[in-house]
Formats: structure tokens, C-alpha cells, sequence
């Protein structure tokens, strides 16, 4: 069974804790195949919070008792397939660092982040977790401003949030109706992959960036919303919408997203430079076949193109996130199979499809620790008469700190990639440099000991790429950051 991690951070809530722990208990996530762990974290809170977490953190069952009596609640259903535990900052540091104790405690497969008072209805958890149990979504926000009942309150609160998403769409590029919003739902590696960096409110503007620059399917549901006025207790004011803004600006020109995933990061980077992914298609079109298997489609930067270009495609990975991004974006395709394939291991084609007449592998073998193998294993894949596309990188001698964080095992110069693809039983028909002003980008990083590609170098990149990769498609250049081999069954 699947489990549900519900993290509430809690500061000065003695009045509302309790009776919010009973409603989140009362949520029957049985039909959803889900069980459920609270993890409740004081911030620090001075109004007697504090102790209730601590007897809650010793006997939560017990503390529960007399108010679960008192609304006429049954022990026995709250208490089935859930637990409490619970967590105390020695002082007070905000929303976001509550919540970062939580996301670390956390060890359920879904989270979702539940406010200590009573502005947000727990029932609410089946209509967000829909999305992302049905695969459909890696994130979900709870919208209080999309469609549903809710107490009508405080206009100049209401008009600062919509203002501020508003302003998180224009930077995030997405079309949120409530960024705001605390609840949000998200798959457990995911959320537990992103590096939180923030304190106090911060945590709304921040995860949207992160999670949009990281490539997650991000879905929006309405939500029901009892808002309460400052009088009881609300503590939001326009000392956190300054914060906002700041935190929109910070981490928009950030290249910090996650805990050592900077694979996933600049994948996601790389999934932004069109013309670059167009100009790679561009340069394997004249050799691609009707039947495809593409290995380690990733982002689908090339799967995009072959998608519309041939008759058969096998789009493959085998990390699950890409699996899901490479479903979703092209699962409803009659002519896409989406699949796992590690490319060590032989290709576990469909029912009823025939071997593959090209194999393409686009920045794939430098991952692979033995590279031949994996080329053997492209070369059985293959129909008689077929064809390898390989991208790999190149210029062993700009081997840095930047390929080592992404994982690259090497990298290559003509020399050794040829006798590789010899090694493995192929012979080559064509062997090209490509990307010319990326090797002097790569160079640079390499020289500073760089560990990351730069977000304003790539964006200059995108900028100047359509007249320099244009260039160098009608003048090949006797240099480029990778090579291109197209290769035959010997």
C-alpha cells in the first residue's frame, strides 16, 4: 500500500491544532489504496503549541482522546492505517524551515502541505491526489479562485495574491490561477529532490520556479477555502509579498533546483534551446529509417522531431520521471511506443513490432560505464541492413567537474569512438563534429572548474544558435562539442 505524507508546519496554533489533526485523520483514503503519516512540525510557537506537539510526538493517540469524545468521532476510524509524528524547532524560523524539517521526515510516496488552522478542508486531499495518481502529474495546486464555494473575505488579501501570481506565471511561464495556495501535493522524489533554500513565506514563489525549471508536470484543481481574518490569527502581511517578489527574481536567475540532480537540471535546461535540438534532428534526418528505437529519449528534445517523422518509435529511458514526461507528451501517439530499455540490456520491443531499422542514442553511451556492451546490444536490436545514430561528447581533454556532476563516464575523441563502434561489430559510414560554438562555452566552464552550465550562457546560446548552427550547417567546421556517428553492422 501506498502512503500519504501529510506535512503541517505549526506556529501559534493551539486553538486550531487539534481539531485540524481530527479532520486530517477523518480523510477515508482507503479507495485511493492509501494509507497515512502526519508529520507535524512547531516553529518555535509560544501560546502552549509547542507542549501539544511534544505530548502528541510522545502519545498522539492520548492527546487526541478527549477531543475526538468530544466531537462524537470514532477512535477507531481516525486511528486506522495513520500516524503522528512530531517535530520541534528550538525557535522560530519560518513557514519554509518547518517545512524543510517535514519534506526530510518524510517517508511516504505522496506529500501534500496542510496548514495548522482550519482555512483548508482535508476532504479536499481526494480531488488533489487524483492527478497525481493517475500518473498524470509529478505536482498539484489547490486553487481557491478556480470554481468552488468559499467564504468571501479580505479583497486587498485576495487582489496581493492574484497579483502575485500573476507575476509567478509571467516568470515561470505557466497559468496558475492560485501560486499562492498552500495546498500543494507532490510526489515524494520529487519534492524531496529540491534543494529549499528560503525561510518564512517564501516556500510558494520558490517551489513554483523550482519545480516549473525542473520540468514537472504541474497540475491546478479548485479547491473549497474558508479564509479567516487577522483578528483570528492569520499572519501573512506585505512583508511576505515583498518577500515574494524577491524570491520570484532569486530563484528565476538561479541555477539551484536540486540535491545533486544536476542531470536532471540541465536536461531540463537543454529541453529549452530549440534550435539546438532542431539542428541535431536535422543533422541525423537523412539517416533515420521508418522503425526507430530511441534510447534514453529523456526530455524527448530529439523524441519530438522523430515523433512527427517516422512510422514506428520506441521513446525509451530508464529514470521513471522521464517515463512519465515521455507518456504523457507522447503516449496518446498511435505511432509511439514509450518503454523502459536500459541499453546493456537487449531491447524489449512490443508485441508485434518489427526489429528496429535505426537505433538512435543521443548522448547516451558517456553514461554507460561499458560502452561496447551497449553497443552490442544496439547492434542485436537491429533489423539487417539497419543503422546506429550516436551523439556523443567530445575532446577528452575538456573532461571536467561539469561531466563528472552529470554522470559522463567520458568523453570521446574520433579516434575512440570509432573503435568502439568497431569493437562492437560496426563499421562507420559517416562521422562528423557538430556544435562549434558549444565547444568554446564547454571550454570556459572547464577552465573556471565549473560544476554547472551557466543560465546566462545558455540563454545567450539560444539567442545567437539559429546563425551559428545555421552557419555551420551550410559550412561544416573541422571542430564541435560532440560528434555524430552513423554507423552499420560490419
Amino acid at each position: 500500500m501506498e502512503k500519504l505524507s501529510v506535512v503541517i508546519p505549526a506556529y501559534n496554533e493551539r486553538s486550531t491544532l487539534l481539531s485540524l489533526l481530527c479532520k486530517v485523520l477523518a480523510v477515508d483514503l482507503s479507495p485511493e489504496g492509501l494509507s497515512k503519516e502526519i508529520i507535524v512540525v512547531d516553529d518555535g510557537s509560544t501560546d502552549g503549541t509547542r507542549d501539544v506537539i511534544q505530548r502528541l510526538g510522545e502519545d498522539w493517540k492520548a492527546v487526541l482522546a478527549p477531543v475526538i469524545k468530544r466531537k462524537g468521532l470514532s477512535a477507531r476510524k481516525l486511528y486506522r492505517k495513520a500516524e503522528i509524528r512530531a517535530f520541534l524547532h528550538p525557535q522560530n524560523k519560518g513557514k519554509t524551515a518547518a517545512l524543510r524539517t517535514g519534506f526530510a521526515q518524510v517517508t511516504g510516496d505522496i506529500v501534500i502541505v496542510q496548514d495548522a488552522d482550519l482555512e483548508y478542508d482535508p476532504e479536499d486531499y481526494h480531488r488533489i491526489l487524483k492527478p497525481i495518481l493517475s500518473g498524470h502529474a509529478d505536482v498539484v495546486y489547490g486553487s481557491r479562485f478556480n470554481g468552488v464555494e468559499r467564504r468571501v473575505l479580505l479583497y486587498w488579501h485576495s487582489l496581493g495574491n492574484q497579483f502575485l501570481t500573476w507575476l509567478s506565471n509571467m516568470v515561470t511561464d505557466l497559468n496558475l490561477t492560485d501560486m499562492e495556495t498552500c495546498y500543494k501535493a507532490f510526489r515524494a522524489d520529487v519534492i524531496k529532490a529540491i534543494d529549499i533554500e528560503s525561510e518564512r513565506f517564501g516556500f510558494e514563489p520558490e517551489i513554483t520556479v523550482k519545480v516549473t525549471k525542473l520540468g514537472c508536470r504541474i497540475y491546478e484543481v479548485p479547491i473549497s477555502y474558508h479564509g479567516r481574518g487577522y483578528d483570528a490569527g492569520k499572519k501573512i502581511s506585505w512583508k511576505d509579498g515583498v518577500e515574494t517578489l524577491y524570491c520570484l527574481a532569486r530563484f528565476s536567475l538561479s541555477s539551484r533546483v536540486v540535491h545533486d540532480e544536476v542531470l536532471e537540471v540541465t536536461l531540463k535546461k537543454m529541453s529549452g534551446l530549440g534550435h539546438l535540438n532542431h539542428a541535431v534532428f536535422e543533422a541525423i534526418q537523412p539517416w533515420l529509417g521508418s522503425r526507430v528505437a530511441e534510447a534514453g529519449s529523456g526530455h524527448g528534445n530529439v523524441t519530438q522531431y522523430l515523433a512527427h517523422e517516422v512510422e514506428e518509435l520506441i521513446a525509451s529511458d530508464i529514470e521513471p520521471r522521464a517515463l512519465d514526461r515521455l507518456q504523457e507528451a507522447f503516449g496518446e501517439n498511435d505511432n509511439v511506443w514509450v518503454m523502459r530499455w536500459d541499453m546493456t540490456e537487449p531491447l524489449p520491443l512490443p508485441q508485434g513490432n518489427a526489429a528496429p531499422d535505426t537505433v538512435v542514442a543521443m548522448n547516451v553511451l558517456e553514461h554507460i560505464e561499458d560502452d561496447v556492451a551497449a553497443l552490442r546490444q544496439a547492434r542485436a536490436a537491429l533489423s539487417d541492413g539497419g543503422r546506429l545514430i550516436v551523439q556523443v561528447p567530445a575532446h577528452e581533454a575538456l573532461f571536467s567537474g561539469v561531466d563528472r556532476r552529470l554522470g559522463h563516464h567520458r568523453r570521446y575523441s574520433e579516434a575512440s569512438l570509432r573503435a568502439a563502434l568497431e569493437a562492437a561489430g560496426f563499421e562507420v559510414e559517416n562521422l562528423q563534429w557538430f556544435n562549434f560554438a558549444g565547444y568554446y562555452g564547454w571550454k570556459l566552464n572547464a577552465q573556471r572548474n565549473r560544476d554547472y552550465l551557466p543560465t546566462g550562457q545558455l540563454a545567450a546560446f539560444q539567442a545567437l544558435s539559429p546563425y551559428v548552427l545555421g552557419l555551420e550547417k551550410r559550412l561544416p567546421l573541422p571542430i564541435g562539442l560532440s560528434l555524430i556517428a552513423i554507423a552499420r553492422p560490419a
